[in-house]
């Protein structure tokens, strides 16, 4: 049995860490400039093929690589469309942290926690043309906490993904289609989502933070927001309070006690720190 993995994001690192057989080769995004100084950086999944001695590739287009020779492709995290003739292949599956037909797209994770669900977990699935709409092969759920992170959460993810790819591996179980009924779309998140709403509710705020920590954060204004809980102070909407080292951000008749924070330019601190500060 010959494997490729296609994958970019930490996510996709915990499975690939785990998948045994290993692949025989890694296919990720090209390096990119990132951070303030636009050095140039690669992927999570390009720097763990490295650390595990596989094969990589990074090219601008999978689609000019030839993979017919693998016996299985499997994607994960990858970031970009996969069309023919590499979507005809016919061991070509995606691994997709959610349950499905809920959160089809790129960001299934922060959009469950957002959404307040209860509970959302991992599908292994067939690739169509339709994005995350192929057959379902394999799923499995777990809970979402009231604490969850998109960090605590996707770490108890990467595990259940891992297993149930080498379930599937192993067994090569039935595909079932997906129905439409209870179908939503997980938008990747945009700079519109980081801002904190000084008109929604304490919990739903948190819940934002939660989705965009540890890897994304949150808005308030121009203060970087990394963990908040709601606090039942009332403060103006959208305004900031600051007390005995406590900084609460005013949002629907309430307000979120901030606790780990950012100044605009600034590094990440404490509340505490924070409003020493000022």
């Amino acid at each position: 049995m010959s494997i490729a993995f296609l994958g970019t994001s930490a996510f996709a690192v915990g499975v690939l860490k785990r998948l045994d057989p290993a692949p025989d080769l890694v296919v990720t995004r090209p390096d990119r400039p990132r951070g303030r100084g636009r050095r140039l950086a690669s992927p999570p999944v390009a720097d763990a093929a490295r650390e595990l001695g596989i094969e990589l590739a990074q090219p601008d287009d999978v689609h000019t690589l030839d993979l017919s020779r693998f016996g299985d492709v499997v994607v994960c995290a990858f970031g970009a469309l996969i069309k023919e003739p590499l979507l005809s292949h016919p061991g070509l599956i995606n691994v997709h942290p959610s349950l499905l037909p809920r959160w089809r797209g790129a960001a299934p994770i922060e959009r469950a926690i957002m959404a307040g669900d209860r509970e959302t977990g991992v599908c292994i699935m067939r690739m169509v043309a339709a994005l995350d709409a192929g057959p379902v092969c394999l799923r499995a759920a777990e809970p979402i906490a009231d604490d969850d992170t998109f960090g605590t959460l996707s770490a108890r993810l990467e595990p259940l993904a891992a297993g149930l790819l080498a379930r599937w591996l192993a067994e090569r179980p039935a595909c079932i289609e997906q129905p439409e009924d209870g179908m939503t779309y997980a938008e990747k998140i945009g700079g519109a989502d980081r801002a904190l709403d000084a008109g929604s509710p304490p919990a739903v705020n948190a819940r934002v933070v939660r989705a965009l920590s540890p890897h994304i954060g949150a808005k308030a204004g121009e203060l970087g927001v990394w963990a908040a809980v709601p606090a039942p102070d009332p403060v103006a909407p959208g305004e900031i309070a600051v007390s005995d080292g406590h900084v609460l951000w005013g949002c629907g008749g309430g307000a979120l006690e901030l606790l780990e924070v950012q100044p605009p330019g600034g590094r990440r601190m404490t509340a505490a720190d924070y409003a020493r500060g000022r």
